[in-house]
């Protein structure tokens, strides 16, 4: 307990010990499972700061988290401890739109972020599904991305400086509020991406984006999977850099007109969603009709609108796609588990059919759909939670899956990160370059206390 009385004293009495509260950090998005000793909620970077401080002395492992949307266990306190939750530490501290960035902090939600930036007409272009409800510091530690990343990059395109914590509690800068600088080793990159296991996020300072003024959706069916993969090469092909490209196969399809039979997709294949933007509707247009040629021989049906409403009704239901699984199948007791799998772009009809031969083979039933501007795509896993072989299977396909994605020169994880889920797959994937990841962390954290079992480092 005397653990407990110092972080309660160094939060002023914000933490808690108690054995409920505890399980509601037991989990996040994933699979992965860990409950912490003690959650503690600061304000302050001084607070961050003397928690680390304490914590390093007393070799307790420290696991940072937002919102706990994260799909790959990253937020989960694997080997106990203490659990910062860093909700509290929510504010936007400066809009500075003459110099186009922002300063908050890392609990700051994504979407309230862009709620105040709209005014201005600018916004901060990472777009995950999860932005109503994941924070700044979530979508740093695990270069978060999106549906517009096509166009707009991830997360780390717009981290110009952070402020962090290190593991002694010592507190230091990053970078810097220029929009540019060649001044030594890029750290605001080192952070990002390295989902808590270096130092702990407490400020940043973010550039953000002019609003498009115009925007076209172009929704096109394919009668195949392959061809659907096919079309985003032919887009980029024809000079098209579209703002978002979403892939959904049949079984999504299913998935969203069973939640809602009304909905603006087609029924007669693979979609996927192309959106272009920009300043000029004249350039805008000319993109549309451009990537609707491009094509044209390849699909089944083609649908251009700039219509707000039904652009609207059709983003709104790709974004609940993840949580609109359970219509799949109503009558069993299904669980959802989802990958990111990312190739380079020519590659994504192969991986595309990987999953089909891989899944088939297993004999468990997949959905796919992403962001396949950038060839990455979400493969969801359906399985009976009761069945004890289907768990088996899950497993198997999604070890096949992860390792199909490497041999096309791929990755395992393209947004969500690698967390408790996938740190198998780091040494392999990473080649010598881990090793060097392996020395960077001793460095920083040589006792090892920092969000320790995740990215397969320890």
């Amino acid at each position: 307990m005397a653990h407990y009385e110092k972080l309660k004293n160094i939060c002023d009495g914000r933490a808690t010990a108690a054995p409920a509260e505890l399980c509601c950090y037991a989990a996040d998005g994933s699979q992965v499972k860990g409950k912490p000793d003690f959650v503690v909620f600061p304000q302050t970077t001084a607070e961050v700061s003397q928690i680390l401080a304490y914590a390093d002395t007393h070799l307790i492992p420290v696991t940072a988290r937002g919102a706990g949307t994260g799909l790959a266990g990253a937020a989960v306190p694997v080997k106990g401890g203490i659990l910062l939750d860093m909700s509290r530490m929510n504010q936007i501290l400066n809009i500075d739109i003459n110099n186009i960035q922002v300063t908050v902090e890392p609990g700051l939600v994504a979407d309230k972020l862009n709620d105040a930036l709209k005014p201005y007409g600018f916004f901060f272009p990472p777009d995950p599904g999860s932005a109503a409800t994941c924070t700044i510091g979530g979508q740093i530690a695990n270069n978060a991305s999106g549906m517009r990343c096509v166009k707009y990059g991830t997360t780390k395109n717009y981290v110009l400086d952070l402020e962090v914590v290190l593991a002694d509690g010592t507190v230091i800068r990053t970078g810097s509020n220029c929009l540019k600088t060649s001044a030594g080793y890029d750290l605001s990159r080192l952070y990002v991406g390295s989902e808590g296991t270096l130092g702990i996020i407490t400020k940043a300072v973010l550039k953000i984006a002019p609003l498009p003024k115009f925007r076209k959706l172009i929704m096109i069916s394919f009668p195949s999977p392959e061809n659907a993969g096919l079309s985003v090469s032919r887009v980029f092909a024809a000079g098209v850099t579209p703002s978002a490209c979403e892939i959904l196969d049949k079984t999504s399809v299913t998935v969203l007109t069973k939640l809602d039979p009304d909905v603006i997709f087609p029924r007669d294949g693979d979609v996927v969603l192309f959106e272009v933007d920009g300043s000029s509707e004249n350039a805008v247009d000319e993109s549309a009709e451009l990537l609707a040629k491009a094509c044209e021989e390849i699909s089944s049906s083609i649908l251009i609108t700039n219509d707000p409403v039904q652009m609207k009704e059709i983003w709104d239901a790709r974004r609940l796609l993840g949580a609109a699984v359970s219509k799949l199948d109503p009558t069993k007791t299904r669980i959802y588990v989802g990958e990111d799998l990312g190739v380079p772009i020519q590659k994504l009809p192969a991986l595309i059919a990987k999953v089909y031969e891989i899944t088939n083979e297993v004999g468990i039933t997949p959905m796919i759909y992403g962001h396949a501007g950038d060839g990455t795509i979400h493969v969801g896993l359906f399985i009976d939670v009761l069945d004890e072989n289907e768990w088996k299977k899950l497993d198997t396909a999604a070890d096949k899956l992860h390792l199909a994605a490497i041999s096309l020169g791929g990755t395992v994880s393209t947004e969500h990160g690698i967390g408790a889920a996938r740190g198998a797959y780091m040494e392999m994937q990473c080649g010598p370059a881990f090793t060097v990841m392996k020395a960077i962390k001793k460095t920083l954290d040589p006792n090892g206390i920092l969000n320790p079992g995740k990215l397969g480092l320890s």
